[in-house]
Parts: structure tokens; C-alpha cells; sequence
């Protein structure tokens, strides 16, 4: 009982300290220097753009429908199981 006492306060805590965060955007430490800029590009990447996935990363979805019915060729691996 004690214990399924000490994990529930555990999961509770943890659950109150991981809803606290900041809420504004990332800077760097004191004393660093900002991130280094990509070979080939004229400036450093804001970070909207990289936080934005591309769309390798999502591709578009295709929902093209079946426009008319088709037989289907015969397939000469297709075939019933043993037994």
C-alpha cells in the first residue's frame, strides 16, 4: 500500500514538473556563440524554418480514387494453400 502510495506521488511530480516549461523562444547560453551557419548558405537558418519539417520528412498524401474498375491480369504465383 505504501509503495502504490510513493509511486503515484512519484508519477504526480513528475507530471506537475514536466507541464512547467518556458514558452518563449531559445536563445543561446551566455558566453556561446549562436549556431554555426550551413556550408552554402547565406545566413543562418531562422527557427521557424527549423522546426518546420520538409516535406521528405511529410509527404503529401494522395487520396486519388478509383475512377472505374478493373479486372485484374492473372497471377501465376498467386495460388491456394497446401493442404
Amino acid at each position: 500500500m505504501a509503495t502504490t502510495r510513493r509511486i503515484l506521488a512519484t508519477l504526480a511530480a513528475t507530471a506537475l514538473l514536466g507541464a512547467c516549461g518556458s514558452k518563449e523562444d531559445l536563445k543561446p547560453a551566455a558566453g556561446q556563440p549562436a549556431a554555426a551557419i550551413p556550408i552554402g548558405a547565406d545566413r543562418a537558418p531562422t527557427t521557424e524554418e527549423l522546426t518546420t519539417p520538409d516535406a521528405q520528412a511529410r509527404p503529401a498524401r494522395s487520396d486519388e480514387l478509383l475512377k472505374r474498375s478493373e479486372r485484374r491480369e492473372a497471377d501465376d504465383f498467386d495460388l491456394p494453400p497446401p493442404g
